[in-house]
């Protein structure tokens, strides 16, 4: 049984309230021990008494801790027992963890390890097989595209124009294409990944595929430039035979669809620089006809000439249909599948009609050029005013006999007689009465 405590004279209720003030206690003692009016003030005697309580509360502790040294030390003892068999427990889990951690270590984190650099490697053969692959594909293609080129006549010497096939330019043409949408798809794991960096890709666009599409384009446009067909013009580019007039079709069919392969802009573009040709051809030799009538005839025969041509280009452009494009290449290139190829044409001239469109852009043009010949005067204009019913007669025929088809002898009544007043009022227009 514990023994009771000795009395103490000293309050330890003032010590421990939480709000004590050692600066407020210490003036407590000063004002209890002297008198307000005291000079000096005597502090001897409160620091006599904070000392003596100071003494009081250490000879408190010192009885304290001799009577519960045993008690004290026994609690120690056991506190450090205890704890030195939880530390002597603690450290055989320990070791268990520790022997578990490195097996664990050996038998799946080192596996993990090599397992892991395994898959990088067949990772990298697999990026390193597939490139190869789309490489040989490319090369493939790439070879393929030089035999078709020396089939077009473009390669090969003197002894390749004997060979020339005009098929072969649709075939090269769709094997550019392929080769384009190879190298397209350079996508995270499409099959042109990474080919970009391949320096063989780069020498195949260099010295093949770039030269390929140049000459195609340009094989192409100078078909399309010296598509003649009508025997109205005496001209060596003329097919005289039935057999000559089909292989010129199929030659300009192969250059249209050529150009619609590699870019459908450039057909249209090939196509309107042929009418701009004729129309700028026609106005001048008009306008130099004019000047001279006895050449008049001649000059709208050759203007007849021309329009018979741009008819059946129209009707070569009809019925020829644009090779078949997946959704994604007419989706990438902004455009419709369109029935033929002379849609797009239409569209882009803003007409119905190819040889209205000549004759009325035709008579747009005489109508200025023939007002500054009455303007001038003179004998020019004394022969065009004393001729002009000829004059007039002559120019409709030719508009009639030029919306003609070339080696069609039926003319249908009534047909084109609006394009024939367009083109005899800008002539007859500027005459007057």
């Amino acid at each position: 049984m514990a023994e009771p405590e000795e009395p103490s004279y000293i309050d330890y209720e003032t010590f421990l309230d939480p709000d004590f003030s050692p600066t407020a206690f210490a003036n407590s003692l000063v004002i209890a021990t002297n008198n307000p009016s005291d000079t000096p003030i005597d502090l001897s005697t409160p620091l006599s008494r904070v000392l003596f309580d100071i003494q009081e509360i250490d000879t408190h502790i010192h009885n304290l801790t001799t009577k519960s040294a045993i008690p004290l030390l026994t609690h120690t003892k056991n506190q450090a027992d205890a704890g030195q068999r939880i530390v002597t427990e603690v450290e055989a889990q320990v070791a268990s963890l520790t022997d578990g951690y490195q097996r664990l270590e050996k038998e799946v984190i080192q596996r993990y390890e090599e397992a892991n650099q395994v898959r990088i490697a067949v990772e990298r053969l697999w990026d390193t097989a597939r490139i190869g692959r789309a490489v040989a594909r490319c090369l493939t293609l790439g070879r393929q595209l030089e035999t078709q080129m020396a089939e077009v006549g473009g390669t090969g010497g003197p002894s390749a124009a004997k060979r020339e096939d005009h098929r072969a330019m649709v075939r090269a043409s769709n094997t550019l294409l392929n080769i384009r949408e190879l190298l397209s798809a350079s996508g995270p794991n499409e099959e042109g990944e990474q080919l970009s960096k391949v320096d063989l890709i780069t020498y195949l666009q260099n010295s093949v595929l770039t030269p390929s599409e140049t000459l195609l384009r340009n094989r192409a446009q100078q078909i399309i430039r010296e598509f003649s067909m009508s025997s109205l013009a005496s001209s060596a580019t003329v097919p005289t035979t039935y057999a000559q007039s089909e292989e010129t079709k199929s030659r300009t069919t192969s250059a249209l669809l050529t150009l619609q392969l590699l870019n459908p802009r450039l057909l249209v573009a090939a196509l309107q620089t042929y009418l701009r040709a004729s129309l700028t051809s026609s106005l001048a030799s008009v306008g130099r006809a004019l000047n001279s009538l006895p050449t008049l005839d001649r000059s709208l025969l050759e203007v007849s000439a021309r329009c018979q041509n741009i008819v059946a280009l129209e009707k070569l452009l009809n019925g020829t249909k644009p090779p078949h494009m997946s959704q994604s290449e007419l989706k990438e290139r902004g455009e419709e599948q369109p029935e033929n190829l002379l849609q797009p044409l239409l569209v882009a001239l803003d007409t119905s009609s190819l040889p209205s469109f000549f004759w009325r852009s035709l008579a747009e043009g005489l109508g200025p050029r023939v007002a500054d010949l009455i303007a001038k005067g003179g004998v020019v204009a004394r022969a065009l005013k004393n001729q002009r019913e000829k004059v007039k007669d002559s120019v409709r025929e030719c508009v009639l006999r030029g919306s003609q088809s070339p080696g069609d002898l039926t003319r249908r009544v009534g047909a084109w007689e609006r394009e024939a007043a367009v083109m005899v009022g800008s002539i007859m227009g500027p005459l007057g009465r």
